[in-house]
């Protein structure tokens, strides 16, 4: 019998102190307040409210109900005011994955604006290993995706980022470092080092030795770049970066950069279900992405 509205109808009366301004507080009439409390009060057989006394002042039994009253309605308000945030896309839990390994250096300032932003949401990472990310996208085990393929799948809105150069990196002592230019026939022989992707998703191969007949002699993987730099440095390999990645070490004098022909450029998108474009906390993460500059 004992209710949420007599809890809030009793909490009320005792700031106000006066049926009338309780009753003018909640939108009722003070006979509608009366009658609540009647009722509440014949159903526990039991006096709650002193009405004769100006303010009105509560019993033994109304002071029970009132501390009730005090644990249970903040709790209430909070609840109430999560689910508005999730009704309006302002809470929930965000999955993010990257096929772009080396991002976090440039999402990272993103990541932080968005907490600060959307502190009701659940920031999660997935593996950017995957074998099939487009798929987790559309099945839902993730929300936004980087990728540097915007394939065309029914369902899936890419929004462009920016534009990069894969850049070869190898040690300063290797042999192509003399080189201004890389051809595709001079990695023939080479240990290719890259992160641990199917080999169609390597900007090297896909977009580089593959359309020109040419495969690697070895490919070996990192999933760390620091891992992947030393390797190269090393001399176990070399490797294809994006041009931002491979400048911070090559300033340090630990690798050297050359273009791979021509250039090989790639796009950068963030990918995300066209179902949950508009979600606030999706939108808002989208639009903190349409601010970047390339790193």
């Amino acid at each position: 019998m004992l209710e949420i509205r007599h809890l809030q109808m009793l909490s009320t009366l005792d700031r106000l102190g006066s049926l009338a301004m309780t009753a003018d507080e909640l939108n009722l009439t003070a006979s509608a307040i009366s009658h609540q409390l009647k009722e509440l009060e014949s159903y526990y057989d039991i006096t709650l409210v002193n009405r004769r006394t100006r303010p009105v002042t509560f019993t033994p039994a109304g002071r029970l109900v009132l501390q009730l009253a005090d644990n249970i309605l903040p709790q209430v308000a909070r609840t109430k005011a999560d689910i508005r945030r999730l009704a309006h896309g302002q809470a929930g839990r965000f999955r993010l994955a990257s096929e772009c390994h080396s991002c976090f250096d440039w999402l990272m300032p993103i990541l932080n604006v968005y907490r600060h932003e959307y502190s009701d949401v659940d920031l999660d990472f997935a593996s950017g290993f995957e074998p099939e990310p487009h798929q987790m996208l559309l099945d839902g085990d993730i929300d936004l995706l980087i990728t540097a393929s915007d394939l065309p799948i029914d369902g899936i809105y890419y929004e462009p980022l920016f534009t990069y150069e894969s850049r070869l990196v190898m040690s300063p002592t290797h042999r192509l470092a003399s080189q201004s230019v890389i051809n595709p026939t001079d990695l023939a022989g080479e240990t290719l080092i890259a992160y641990p992707v199917e080999q169609a998703r390597l900007d090297v191969i896909a977009k580089f030795l593959e359309p020109n007949g040419v495969t690697p002699k070895h490919i070996r993987t990192t999933e760390l770049t620091a891992m992947l730099i030393q390797l190269v440095a090393s001399e176990r390999g070399v490797s294809a970066l994006p041009d931002w990645v491979a400048s911070e070490y090559e300033k340090k004098g630990w690798v050297v950069t050359r273009p791979l022909g021509v250039g090989v450029y790639c796009q950068l998108y963030a990918g995300v279900r066209e179902s949950s474009r508009d979600v606030a906390y999706i939108a808002g993460f989208l639009g903190l992405l349409e601010g970047i500059k390339k790193p």
